[in-house]
């Protein structure tokens, strides 16, 4: 299965002046991924399953990328695989698919993956100076004189073995404290240190899919502060209704602060989310909403077909055939439907079916599917099709008879699966198929 992943460093790559710690950051990607994990002083997104969601590679590579710049973070690598990622980042190669994962990290000094660097003094002595120079060792000598994690890594870096993180969670609340680089004497000049925690909300708000009515600011004074100007203000904003938008939030704080006096220097900042309220965004689909005003399904139906085109808006139709492939067809909306008797299926069906069955091992005469499958319900015998003929690709009659006994089988990795038995199959231990699967 293939991987996308995002390194992002938060130490040495960092603006110096300003830094944001590293859970800071791995709560603000949260909102591009579930599959978020801290490495050392590096964050780590896997957004191969987030890339459709946000309009493709391109887009998400965009919005990374500049989210990670307000954040300070300078270093940023993309790679099939983690440890990839974080070795391009390392050595400042931003595009770990400019080729297949073997040539991009073959150049690369060995010490830009963290295990096998822990043995850097061996390795130089062995006259490896890059991770090919590591590669070409022979792996039993490796086995025997390094500890396993040094073949762990090198394989899970080039993709032959599977990475596993513990992944960051999503804090309930929201607060975030960031340390200045130097003493700030005016209010205003404390928005540059603002505008990176507003960024880090903003993240963590859509993650949650809430909008903020109500954010605080409090800031610390200087530990050589006079008496009276106590430890430190705040200053809380709120908005007429919930937003994530963070330019508007900055411009509001922006307004609010340059009505401020500080009593004395201020050293720290932190930012809290005080009112938060569940975000109902706009919905972009074609389908208008019209539920208030009770508008049939078929007017609404109608309306779209307007804004599409003629033919465009399909309806199912069922059919009466128990063969899962040919229950129904599509026709168009405005099409007449016929009058069928649709035949009670007795069993469950899935929610998903495949377009092609797929064939499955079989051991023991057990069918596999990611493991061995255990058969919960069945049989269900479906027969029939033998009035069904079609011409192949090379004009010959075809009739698509079957003869099928149908399962509900559970699998440990992939859940409940809808399987059949090929019948009159002239390979009984070869006659498994997937076919569909329920969500």
């Amino acid at each position: 299965m293939s991987s996308h992943w995002a390194a992002l460093l938060t130490d040495d790559a960092c603006d110096s002046s300003l830094r944001i710690d590293p859970q800071g950051i791995a709560v603000w990607a949260l909102q591009f991924t579930p599959r978020v994990a801290k490495v050392d002083h590096a964050v780590l997104l896997e957004v191969e399953q987030s890339l459709r969601l946000f309009g493709g590679e391109e887009c998400v590579h965009q919005r990374v990328e500049t989210g990670a710049a307000e954040l300070g973070v300078s270093r940023l690598a993309w790679a099939p695989t983690s440890l990839a990622a974080l070795a391009c980042a390392r050595i400042g190669i931003r595009d770990g698919f400019a080729g297949p994962v073997a040539k991009v990290l073959d150049p690369l000094p060995f010490q830009s993956v963290d295990a096998i660097a822990a043995h850097g003094a061996t390795l130089a002595r062995l006259g490896c100076r890059t991770l090919s120079d590591v590669r070409r060792l022979p792996r039993g000598g490796i086995s025997r004189r390094f500890d396993s994690q040094l073949l762990l890594a090198m394989d899970q870096a080039y993709g032959l073995r599977p990475e596993g993180y513990p992944w960051v969670g999503l804090p309930e609340s929201f607060s975030a404290k960031l340390e200045l680089p130097g003493r700030v004497d005016t209010a205003p000049a404390l928005m540059f240190g603002a505008r990176r925690l507003l960024v880090q909300m903003g993240g963590w708000l859509t993650a949650r899919h809430c909008g903020v009515t109500a954010f605080t600011l409090h800031w610390c004074h200087d530990t050589m502060r006079s008496k009276d100007a106590g430890d430190g203000g705040e200053i809380t904003v709120r908005t007429a209704q919930a937003t994530q938008n963070v330019d508007h939030l900055t411009r509001l704080l922006t307004e609010n602060l340059a009505k401020v006096t500080l009593k004395a220097p201020a050293g720290d900042l932190v930012l809290t989310a005080t009112q938060v309220t569940p975000f109902i965004e706009q919905s972009g689909s074609l389908i208008p909403d019209d539920r208030a005003s009770g508008e049939a399904i078929d007017l609404v139906l109608e309306r779209i077909e307007a804004r599409l085109g003629k033919g465009r808006v399909l309806r199912p139709v069922m059919t009466e055939d128990t063969r899962m492939e040919w229950m129904n067809h599509w026709q168009p909306m405005n099409a007449k439907r016929p009058v069928t008797k649709v035949r009670q299926v007795p069993g469950p069906q899935p929610t998903w079916i495949l377009k092609k069955p797929l064939r499955l091992d079989v051991k023991g005469d057990r069918p596999l599917y990611q493991g061995p499958l255990q058969l919960l319900l069945g049989p269900e015998r479906v027969e029939g099709g033998w009035w069904h003929r079609i011409k192949d690709s090379e004009g010959n009659q075809q009739t698509l008879n079957v003869a099928r006994d149908y399962w509900v089988a559970l699998s440990q990795h992939a859940g409940a699966l809808w399987i059949f038995q090929q019948r009159l199959s002239k390979d009984a231990a070869a006659s498994w198929f997937l076919h569909g699967l329920f969500a």
